[in-house]
Protein backbone atom coordinates (compact mmCIF):
# COMPACT_ATOMS: atom_id res chain seq x y z
CA UNK A 1 0.00 0.00 0.00
CA UNK A 2 1.12 3.78 -0.58
CA UNK A 3 2.82 5.37 2.33
CA UNK A 4 0.36 8.11 3.62
CA UNK A 5 1.86 10.15 6.79
CA UNK A 6 -1.32 9.63 8.79
CA UNK A 7 -2.00 7.34 12.26
CA UNK A 8 -4.32 4.64 10.40
CA UNK A 9 -6.88 2.69 11.78
CA UNK A 10 -5.71 -1.10 12.16
CA UNK A 11 -6.55 -4.44 14.56
CA UNK A 12 -5.35 -7.62 14.73
CA UNK A 13 -7.46 -10.73 15.96
CA UNK A 14 -8.16 -10.75 19.56
CA UNK A 15 -8.46 -14.49 20.48
CA UNK A 16 -8.83 -13.74 24.39
CA UNK A 17 -9.64 -10.79 26.58
CA UNK A 18 -9.73 -11.00 30.38
CA UNK A 19 -9.60 -7.89 32.80
CA UNK A 20 -7.22 -8.44 35.75
CA UNK A 21 -8.16 -5.41 37.75
CA UNK A 22 -10.05 -2.49 37.83
CA UNK A 23 -9.86 1.23 39.71
CA UNK A 24 -12.09 4.59 39.72
CA UNK A 25 -10.46 5.56 36.36
CA UNK A 26 -8.75 2.61 34.54
CA UNK A 27 -9.06 -1.12 34.02
CA UNK A 28 -5.65 -3.27 33.42
CA UNK A 29 -7.02 -5.51 30.36
CA UNK A 30 -4.81 -8.64 28.85
CA UNK A 31 -5.39 -9.67 25.56
CA UNK A 32 -4.04 -12.63 23.30
CA UNK A 33 -3.43 -10.50 20.06
CA UNK A 34 -3.06 -13.06 16.56
CA UNK A 35 -0.21 -11.41 14.92
CA UNK A 36 0.63 -11.26 11.05
CA UNK A 37 3.13 -14.06 11.62
CA UNK A 38 0.63 -15.81 13.39
CA UNK A 39 1.77 -16.52 16.40
CA UNK A 40 -0.16 -15.52 19.43
CA UNK A 41 1.02 -12.90 22.47
CA UNK A 42 -0.64 -11.50 25.15
CA UNK A 43 -0.49 -8.13 25.17
CA UNK A 44 -1.35 -5.87 29.21
CA UNK A 45 -2.68 -2.17 29.03
CA UNK A 46 -4.83 -0.25 31.04
CA UNK A 47 -8.34 1.29 29.52
CA UNK A 48 -8.54 4.92 29.85
CA UNK A 49 -11.63 7.71 29.33
CA UNK A 50 -8.99 10.25 27.53
CA UNK A 51 -8.60 13.28 28.86
CA UNK A 52 -8.67 17.44 27.98
CA UNK A 53 -6.39 20.12 28.15
CA UNK A 54 -6.79 24.26 27.59
CA UNK A 55 -3.89 25.94 26.92
CA UNK A 56 -5.38 29.56 28.10
CA UNK A 57 -3.40 32.41 26.45
CA UNK A 58 -3.77 36.54 27.55
CA UNK A 59 -2.94 38.13 23.98
CA UNK A 60 -2.46 41.43 25.64
CA UNK A 61 0.43 40.13 27.74
CA UNK A 62 1.37 37.35 25.98
CA UNK A 63 0.95 35.10 29.44
CA UNK A 64 -0.13 31.36 30.13
CA UNK A 65 -2.44 30.37 32.39
CA UNK A 66 -0.75 27.60 34.63
CA UNK A 67 -1.73 25.24 37.94
CA UNK A 68 0.69 23.28 40.16
CA UNK A 69 -0.90 20.24 41.57
CA UNK A 70 0.69 17.41 43.52
CA UNK A 71 1.03 13.92 41.61
CA UNK A 72 1.17 11.24 44.10
CA UNK A 73 2.48 8.41 41.75
CA UNK A 74 5.26 10.67 40.56
CA UNK A 75 5.98 12.21 44.32
CA UNK A 76 6.15 15.71 42.61
CA UNK A 77 4.18 19.12 42.56
CA UNK A 78 3.63 19.09 38.44
CA UNK A 79 3.57 22.37 36.41
CA UNK A 80 0.60 21.52 34.17
CA UNK A 81 -2.12 23.19 32.08
CA UNK A 82 -5.66 23.07 33.32
CA UNK A 83 -6.76 19.68 32.66
CA UNK A 84 -9.47 16.99 33.17
CA UNK A 85 -10.82 13.64 32.14
CA UNK A 86 -13.42 13.11 29.52
CA UNK A 87 -14.90 10.62 31.35
CA UNK A 88 -18.49 12.24 30.74
CA UNK A 89 -18.30 11.40 26.89
CA UNK A 90 -21.04 8.18 27.70
CA UNK A 91 -23.34 11.18 28.50
CA UNK A 92 -22.99 12.70 25.83
CA UNK A 93 -20.46 15.37 26.54
CA UNK A 94 -17.96 16.60 23.41
CA UNK A 95 -14.38 17.27 23.94
CA UNK A 96 -14.81 20.50 23.67
CA UNK A 97 -17.66 20.90 26.35
CA UNK A 98 -15.02 18.78 28.71
CA UNK A 99 -12.11 21.07 28.74
CA UNK A 100 -14.40 24.48 29.05
CA UNK A 101 -15.68 22.38 32.18
CA UNK A 102 -12.26 22.22 33.23
CA UNK A 103 -11.00 25.23 32.81
CA UNK A 104 -14.08 26.49 34.61
CA UNK A 105 -14.09 23.64 37.49
CA UNK A 106 -10.10 24.74 37.75
CA UNK A 107 -9.37 28.39 37.18
CA UNK A 108 -13.22 30.16 37.48
CA UNK A 109 -12.44 31.29 33.84
CA UNK A 110 -14.23 30.90 30.03
CA UNK A 111 -12.95 31.81 26.98
CA UNK A 112 -14.69 33.05 23.95
CA UNK A 113 -12.14 31.65 21.13
CA UNK A 114 -11.29 27.73 21.00
CA UNK A 115 -8.84 26.16 18.65
CA UNK A 116 -7.31 22.32 18.53
CA UNK A 117 -3.54 22.65 19.29
CA UNK A 118 -2.73 19.17 19.60
CA UNK A 119 -3.61 15.28 19.87
CA UNK A 120 -1.74 13.18 21.37
CA UNK A 121 -1.45 9.35 22.33
CA UNK A 122 -0.32 9.70 26.35
CA UNK A 123 1.74 5.81 26.17
CA UNK A 124 0.33 4.06 23.16
CA UNK A 125 2.51 0.70 24.16
CA UNK A 126 0.42 0.34 27.58
CA UNK A 127 -2.00 2.24 27.19
CA UNK A 128 -5.17 3.58 25.26
CA UNK A 129 -5.28 6.94 27.01
CA UNK A 130 -5.57 10.01 24.12
CA UNK A 131 -5.63 13.72 24.83
CA UNK A 132 -6.51 16.92 23.19
CA UNK A 133 -4.90 19.99 24.01
CA UNK A 134 -6.91 22.94 23.01
CA UNK A 135 -5.96 27.00 22.26
CA UNK A 136 -8.00 28.74 24.48
CA UNK A 137 -8.40 33.16 24.14
CA UNK A 138 -10.60 35.49 24.97
CA UNK A 139 -10.48 34.89 28.59
CA UNK A 140 -12.80 36.73 31.02
CA UNK A 141 -13.42 35.49 34.76
CA UNK A 142 -16.92 32.75 34.43
CA UNK A 143 -20.20 34.35 35.41
CA UNK A 144 -21.93 33.23 38.81
CA UNK A 145 -20.57 30.80 41.96
CA UNK A 146 -17.31 29.97 41.60
CA UNK A 147 -16.28 26.14 41.58
CA UNK A 148 -16.49 24.78 45.22
CA UNK A 149 -12.68 22.57 44.77
CA UNK A 150 -11.87 19.20 46.64
CA UNK A 151 -9.32 16.97 47.66
CA UNK A 152 -5.85 17.37 45.49
CA UNK A 153 -8.39 20.50 43.57
CA UNK A 154 -8.17 22.35 46.44
CA UNK A 155 -4.66 22.28 46.95
CA UNK A 156 -4.27 23.44 43.17
CA UNK A 157 -2.06 26.67 42.74
CA UNK A 158 -3.02 29.05 39.69
CA UNK A 159 -0.23 31.28 37.90
CA UNK A 160 -0.21 33.47 34.90
CA UNK A 161 3.19 32.91 33.12
CA UNK A 162 4.92 34.62 30.18
CA UNK A 163 4.88 32.27 27.23
CA UNK A 164 8.67 32.42 26.54
CA UNK A 165 9.43 31.85 29.79
CA UNK A 166 7.18 28.21 29.97
CA UNK A 167 8.70 27.84 26.46
CA UNK A 168 12.09 28.01 28.18
CA UNK A 169 11.19 26.37 31.04
CA UNK A 170 10.29 22.96 28.69
CA UNK A 171 13.16 22.92 26.55
CA UNK A 172 15.38 23.09 29.66
CA UNK A 173 13.72 19.91 31.08
CA UNK A 174 12.55 21.93 34.12
CA UNK A 175 8.37 21.48 32.84
CA UNK A 176 7.57 17.74 31.75
CA UNK A 177 3.68 17.11 31.84
CA UNK A 178 3.23 15.59 28.73
CA UNK A 179 0.08 17.85 27.99
CA UNK A 180 1.94 21.01 28.92
CA UNK A 181 4.74 19.87 27.08
CA UNK A 182 2.88 19.14 23.90
CA UNK A 183 1.15 22.31 24.19
CA UNK A 184 3.15 24.92 24.41
CA UNK A 185 5.50 23.10 21.38
CA UNK A 186 2.56 23.52 19.45
CA UNK A 187 1.97 26.66 20.03
CA UNK A 188 4.96 27.86 19.65
CA UNK A 189 5.28 26.24 16.38
CA UNK A 190 2.13 26.98 14.97
CA UNK A 191 3.53 31.14 15.75
CA UNK A 192 5.92 30.60 13.35
CA UNK A 193 3.42 28.76 10.09
CA UNK A 194 1.04 30.95 7.30
CA UNK A 195 -1.73 32.11 9.29
CA UNK A 196 -0.36 31.84 12.79
CA UNK A 197 -3.14 30.98 15.49
CA UNK A 198 -5.86 31.28 13.21
CA UNK A 199 -4.75 28.88 11.13
CA UNK A 200 -5.21 26.13 13.58
CA UNK A 201 -7.92 23.13 13.62
CA UNK A 202 -11.63 24.39 14.68
CA UNK A 203 -12.61 23.33 18.30
CA UNK A 204 -14.63 21.01 16.73
CA UNK A 205 -12.65 19.08 14.41
CA UNK A 206 -12.74 15.38 14.25
CA UNK A 207 -10.50 13.63 16.99
CA UNK A 208 -9.91 10.20 15.54
CA UNK A 209 -8.99 8.84 18.81
CA UNK A 210 -11.86 9.66 20.24
CA UNK A 211 -14.74 9.60 17.99
CA UNK A 212 -18.04 11.58 18.78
Amino acid sequence: MPFTLADSPEEWPVELTEDLASGGITTYRRDRVRMPSGKAQKREYTLHPGAVAVLALDDDTDRVLIITQYRHPVRHRLVELPAGLHDKRGDGETPLVAAQRELWEETDLRAADWRVLADFYNTAGSSNEASRVYLARGIETADGDLHDREDEEADMQTEWVPFEDLLQAVLAGKVGTAATVVGVLALAAARGRPGGLDSLRPADAPWPARPF
